[in-house]
């Protein structure tokens, strides 16, 4: 959303323009319909002048009075001495009534123009506070509950307050299904974890029933993990109400602590760079947070044992901390970057059904840093491989 700059005028400020410009047009005009009407009036006014005595172009030294064409001239020079005092005066203190005036209107229209624009920023306001919720479900919540005429602006207010509601009651209703679903489906694959021990485990169990079920118990492992990370994601989709403090320094380490012995398993070294990184927030999913990153790092990764995840901990630049996970890997086109932080998406031959992944690594992760208040970002890593960044908002140590 694009907020007002130096170079853009505001709404109400050009509204106070066209207030300020109609009214100085409107005062010119009739500034200059007067000079016109007044001019008419003295160009038909008629003087009388009484000629007494005496030949033409004489004067009457006893009663000071011209006759002839000298009274004539006389009475033009009066005329139009008068004509020039009254029309300067007309033109400057008309001027200075119209600027003085113009003024006070200016003002008064800056004043209306506040007044009227007042619940269109009341609607703007909502909207941005929406717009930086930090998740959807806390800002969905609110509403401009405008209260005042049926008019366009409240017409406009309750058309959004309705659109608002709409998307609540569908984000809700989303969250709820797919929570739903997935504590429905959590019993049967137990079931089917069991069963499939007890048949293999039988003593007149075949090679063949013990490879199948082998086989089963991968599949349904896999269904175990879809189904944990689409609860772990509809849970991250809440903002964190209970925040405790939380130094990311100390998740990295255990994170990296507990990825060993997978990491070792596929060839490839853990280095870990864990240093200060206050925040406060779930620990327990701040912790799913980095062990996604590094989880995603080592299984995708080069299987020649070169490869490397690193994880470090960090306080930023401007204030904030970070945590970034970089690895080996194959090379990954920046178009599909965007891509993997959405739900089910996978590149390459992890788009089968019996890959480690369920496609929510990354998503989880945008969630829970979303969930915290702050963002994930990923880029190529020259060479191959990823680096991700979450970045999150600090916690002073005062705070602890």
């Amino acid at each position: 959303m694009t907020t007002p700059t130096l170079t853009t005028p505001t709404l109400r400020s050009r509204l106070t323009l066209v207030y300020g410009t109609l009214f100085f047009v409107a005062g010119l005009t009739l500034l200059g319909v007067t000079y016109v009407l007044f001019n008419q009036q003295l160009e038909q006014k008629t003087v009388s002048i009484i000629v007494r005595g005496g030949g033409p172009g004489s004067l009457d030294t006893d009663t000071g009075s011209l006759d002839g064409d000298k009274a004539m001239n006389w009475m033009k020079q009066q005329q139009s001495l008068l004509r020039g005092a009254a029309t300067t005066s007309l033109l400057t203190q008309g001027a200075i009534a119209l600027v003085v005036v113009g003024g006070a209107a200016s003002g008064v229209g800056w004043l209306v123009a506040g007044r009227v624009l007042t619940p269109l920023r009341q609607v703007t306001e909502t909207a941005r506070r929406i717009a930086a919720a930090p998740v959807a479900e806390r800002g969905l919540h609110e509403r401009i509950a405008l209260n005042g005429p049926a008019d366009e602006v409240k017409e406009l207010a309750d058309t959004f307050d309705t659109m608002v509601e709409r998307l609540d009651h569908s984000f809700d209703g989303q969250r709820r299904f797919v929570a739903n679903a997935s504590h429905e489906l959590r019993t049967p694959l137990t079931l089917n974890r069991a069963l499939v021990e007890l048949a293999m485990h039988r003593r007149t169990a075949s090679a063949d029933v013990k490879q199948l079920g082998e086989s089963l118990l991968e599949i349904n492992a896999r269904h175990e993990r879809l189904i944990s990370g689409l609860l772990l994601l509809a849970r991250a989709e809440h903002e964190i109400g209970d925040r405790s403090p939380v130094d990311l320094a100390d998740v990295v380490s255990h994170v990296v602590a507990q990825a060993t012995a997978e990491a070792t398993e596929s060839k490839i070294t853990l280095h870990e760079a864990a240093g200060p990184a206050p925040t406060s927030g779930d620990a327990l999913l701040l912790e799913r947070l980095v062990h996604n990153l590094v989880e995603n790092g080592i299984r995708h990764n080069i299987d020649d044992g070169t490869g490397w995840v690193r994880a470090v901990s960090r306080i930023a630049y401007d204030g904030r901390v970070e945590v970034e996970v970089s690895n080996t890997g194959p090379a990954v086109p920046p178009y599909e970057i965007p891509t993997l932080f959405k739900p089910f998406r996978r590149l390459g031959p992890e788009r089968v059904v019996t890959a480690k992944s369920a496609g929510l690594g990354l998503s989880i992760v945008r969630s829970i840093a979303l969930a915290h208040g702050g963002e994930v970002s990923a880029r190529p890593r020259e060479g191959g491989g990823l680096i991700v960044t979450a970045t999150l908002p600090s916690q002073s140590p005062a705070h602890h």
